[in-house]
């Protein structure tokens, strides 16, 4: 019997966790090793075990240690933050705190926990995770499931209190995305309460006002809407006992037309100095026609490959509704160096990922990173910093 069969057997009887305490001890970062047995067999697993079982791998430590020290031309500076590289993890993926120091672990610069509820909820009946795997894609309708405020700030609160003790380079930079429940009669006040509870124990603060899965949330980009949110959210985190005090952005989704961008890029110029950045984009309602995968019309948010254009689009949108002077994160469809670059030349200082994780493991951050690195270098730029936009000039 063949190793990948070996594990494929020993995932029909241990429902997935043999590939992560076998494999990844095989493994041991080996590129080559993840993309042709261990992700392969791990996707014979239902998508959200999978999704849970590799939380908890990176929660345990069970995930090699990235090899690759990240060099002066990728650090780079934002929101008054110092990242070692601008390869963050988006929310979605560690949703409750759990596998922060894991994933800071396999190469990211950032990790963004969350979204958060103020009062734990369940989020939206199961299956809610479909892979569309010919399309490197994925559609989730999650619906902000979450264990709440108050085990999240434990868990940060802990987190910190490690951190303090650590190199200033070994440490990450930790976001705290933060959401609404379902049934809340007031959605201001629960992102007010996230930042309240949360606001001292993150490096940055998210408003995600752009998930598709809870009814209602996006029509808090529109600008009305989104200009009181704005201001109750910075007026409390003006008031947080800490400092420095957290930098404030937004999420929004891609689904956009010209005139909500325009409202948004307005709003948060309108109050720069209060938001720091807009973290563009969340999924996708559209299904492009090219989908192949046989769960293409699931409802959710469509993630992955097949967002990339989607969403570089609009970061280069947004980049020049706000004249270069916000500070953008570029996140959807990211696989490679190649993509990031797209993304940060489109305008975006930081780049997220979080569905080619899903399918290459671990070690993509090392790699996405070091085709980014030969890419800055053939170009002649000395830092990201100096090519964030460079598709404008």
């Amino acid at each position: 019997m063949s190793l990948k069969q070996k594990l494929q057997s020993a995932t029909s009887i241990l429902g997935g966790g043999a590939v992560l305490f076998v494999g990844i001890n095989i493994a041991n970062g080996n590129e080559k090793f993840y993309r042709d047995f261990v992700m392969p067999v791990f996707r014979w697993v239902d998508p959200e075990r999978a999704h849970v079982l590799a939380v908890k791998a990176a929660a345990w430590g069970l995930v090699p240690r990235s090899k690759y020290k990240d060099p002066p031309i990728l650090h780079c500076k934002a929101m008054g933050l110092e990242f070692t590289n601008p390869l963050g993890m988006a929310a979605g993926f560690d949703k409750h705190a759990e596998a922060m120091n894991g994933l800071l672990k396999t190469g990211f610069g950032f990790v963004e926990v969350g979204s958060v509820t103020p009062e734990p909820q369940e989020g939206n009946p199961k299956p809610r995770v479909f892979r569309l795997t010919e399309d490197k894609a994925i559609i989730n309708r999650y619906g902000f499931n979450s264990v709440g405020h108050d085990v999240v700030h434990q868990r940060l609160k802990e987190r910190q209190k490690k951190a303090a003790h650590l190199p200033q380079d070994q440490r990450g930079i930790i976001g705290v995305n933060l959401g609404k429940n379902k049934t809340s009669p007031s959605a201001v006040q629960d992102y007010v309460d996230g930042v309240k509870k949360l606001g001292c124990f993150g490096d940055y603060l998210v408003i995600n006002v752009s998930s598709p899965n809870t009814p209602g949330l996006r029509a808090m980009q529109g600008r009305q809407q989104l200009a009181e949110l704005i201001e109750q959210v910075v007026a409390t985190r003006d008031l947080l006992p800490c400092t420095p005090k957290p930098p404030v952005l937004v999420k929004i989704a891609p689904d956009l037309t010209q005139a909500d961008k325009e409202d948004i890029a307005a709003v948060v110029m309108g109050k720069k100095g209060s938001v720091e950045g807009i973290i563009v984009t969340n999924t996708t309602i559209t299904r492009p026609e090219s989908l192949e995968g046989k769960h293409k019309g699931e409802t959710g948010g469509l993630s992955g490959v097949p967002l990339k254009d989607m969403s570089t689009a609009t970061v280069s949108d947004m980049y020049r509704l706000t004249n270069g002077k916000m500070t953008i994160v570029g996140v959807g469809g990211v696989s490679s160096g190649q993509d990031a670059y797209e993304k940060i030349k489109a305008g975006a200082s930081l780049v997220q990922l979080y569905t080619a994780f899903a399918y290459e493991g671990p070690p993509l951050p090392s790699k996405i990173k070091r085709e980014l690195e030969d890419l800055l270098k053939k170009d002649g730029f000395s830092s990201v910093s100096e090519a964030v936009g460079a598709d404008h000039r």
